[in-house]
């Protein structure tokens, strides 16, 4: 910045305020990157639950949830490794328990169920991205249900975001399901952040299918606990590095109630008559529902 118009700190100064800068350094550069390639295999891990019902039994809901992470990160503390503790240990520990328990339900719900551990998130949604492309035997893809972190893990959650549920009929069910939760259905309050967008759920949007993700609303039922605060700090402090372990204080009843919330949508999704679909003109529907339509590969091969 040596001659530069403005100095860095106006730059920071002038960026925070909402008003950004736009002019030439006074210097060039050339720059020159090598790069090398590498083969790796990493797998999605799948178990299905039957439908019960003969009629939609070929329809599928995914729950999804990612298992990968980072792997080695620089160090904190000596600590070198990324655990992924919240992101997304927390997320695959609640679909576990969804599988589990829809297991023992007699019936089983009447849609099939696609359970999903899938890999390659970190890197760019790989794995959901391939099980969007490459759905198992005859089912048909309906929904998905992902779960990009336990709700409620970081602190007693009030509400919650549905990401993504002002696009379909799924805010039907989710509604349903939060207010018999006691939970409030809240926007999303860092929009900014695309979360919509940058997790596997968005694998399955693109192949226009109908998709969701529950995560925290920033309200807490504790006096005096600012979980919009309290997510910000954990995403500019602890996301993606050694510090997002098990030795957080994680508020372990809180993430029940939340994997019972995710519980809850996916019956609903599986048991309602008709399946999910994408609003009248919604950008996403509009976008990509041809390719469901069309009788491709979108949610069935």
């Amino acid at each position: 910045f040596a001659g530069a118009p403005q100095t860095p700190e106006e730059i920071y100064a002038a960026a925070r305020a909402g008003s950004p800068p736009v002019f030439d350094l006074p210097v060039t550069a050339r720059l020159r990157v090598t790069s090398r390639h590498a083969a790796f295999e990493s797998v999605n891990i799948l178990a299905l639950l039957p439908g019960s019902d003969a009629r939609l039994a070929a329809e599928a809901v995914v729950v999804t949830a990612h298992l990968d992470h980072l792997g080695l990160c620089p160090p904190v503390d000596g600590d070198p490794v990324c655990h992924g503790a919240y992101d997304n240990a927390s997320g695959v520990a609640t679909l576990l328990e969804i599988a589990r328990v829809l297991a023992g339900r007699s019936p089983a719900p009447r849609r099939s169920i696609l359970f999903a551990v899938v890999t390659g998130e970190e890197k760019g949604l790989l794995g959901s991205d391939y099980l969007a492309h490459h759905p198992i035997r005859d089912l048909e893809v309906v929904a998905d249900v992902n779960i990009d972190g336990a709700p409620g893990i970081l602190y007693p959650i009030a509400d919650v975001v549905a990401l993504g549920v002002e696009h379909s009929t799924l805010r039907g069910p989710v509604e349903a399901a939060a207010r018999a939760a006691g939970y409030l259905l809240s926007p999303d309050p860092m929009p900014e952040e695309s979360f919509f967008v940058r997790s596997d759920q968005y694998s399955f949007v693109r192949r226009g299918i109908p998709s969701v993700c529950l995560t925290d609303g920033g309200k807490s039922t504790v006096p005096g606990v600012d979980g919009l605060a309290r997510s910000r700090a954990w995403l500019t402090t602890l996301y993606h590095t050694p510090k997002d372990s098990i030795d957080q204080p994680f508020d372990f009843a809180s993430a029940a109630k939340g994997a019972g919330l995710n519980l809850d949508l996916v019956e609903r999704v599986a048991a309602a008559d008709a399946r999910p679909a994408w609003n009248p003109g919604d950008f996403f529907g509009t976008r990509f529902g041809a390719a469901r339509r069309s009788g491709g590969t979108a949610g069935k091969n």
